[in-house]
C-alpha cells in the first residue's frame, strides 16, 4: 500500500495568511524553510528547502492565531499536487503540504498551550466529519471518538 506522509521542522518564512471559503471554513497558508547542514571534506555545507503549508479548519485558525514569521514549528501532513491554468493560458503546478498537525518546536523555545473549544471541524483537510452522532449534535472525532484527546 502506498503512503504519502511527511514531517518537516523549520521556520515560517511569512506570517500565516488566514482566509475563509464561501462556506465559512478557515484555511491558513504559510511558507516553511527547512535547513539541512552537512559536512563535505570537513567543511560545513548548508542547504535550504522551501515548502508551502496549507492548514484547513480549526487547525488553520489556530495556526494563524499562534505562529508568526520566524517561528520554529513541526508540521506533519501529506504532499498534494495542484494544477491550474493562468488567464494567459499557461499551465501551472505546485506541490503543497496539507497539514494534519502543526506545533511549535520546543528544542530552543518554550510554549504555553491553551485549549480551544472544538467546533466539530477536525482540521486536516480531509473534507469534514464522517457521519454518526454523539450527544450535543457533534460528530465524534475520527481518531478519539467521544473521548477527549487530553
Amino acid at each position: 500500500m502506498a503512503s504519502n506522509s511527511i514531517t518537516l521542522t523549520g521556520n515560517l518564512t511569512r506570517d500565516p495568511e488566514l482566509r475563509f471559503t464561501t462556506g465559512g471554513r478557515g484555511v491558513a497558508s504559510f511558507g516553511l524553510a527547512v535547513n539541512r547542514r552537512y559536512q563535505v571534506n570537513g567543511e560545513w555545507q548548508e542547504q535550504v528547502s522551501f515548502f508551502n503549508i496549507v492548514c484547513w479548519g480549526d487547525l488553520g485558525e489556530n495556526v494563524a492565531a499562534t505562529l508568526t514569521k520566524g517561528s520554529r514549528c513541526i508540521v506533519s501532513g501529506r504532499l498534494e499536487q495542484r494544477s491550474w491554468e493562468t488567464n494567459d493560458g499557461e499551465k501551472r503546478s505546485v506541490v503543497e503540504v496539507i497539514a494534519d498537525e502543526v506545533g511549535p518546536s520546543l528544542r530552543w523555545a518554550t510554549a504555553q498551550v491553551e485549549r480551544t473549544e472544538r467546533s466539530g471541524d477536525f482540521g486536516g483537510g480531509s473534507g469534514g466529519s464522517s457521519g454518526g452522532s454523539s450527544g450535543g449534535g457533534r460528530s465524534p472525532d475520527p481518531v478519539y471518538g467521544d473521548e477527549e484527546p487530553f
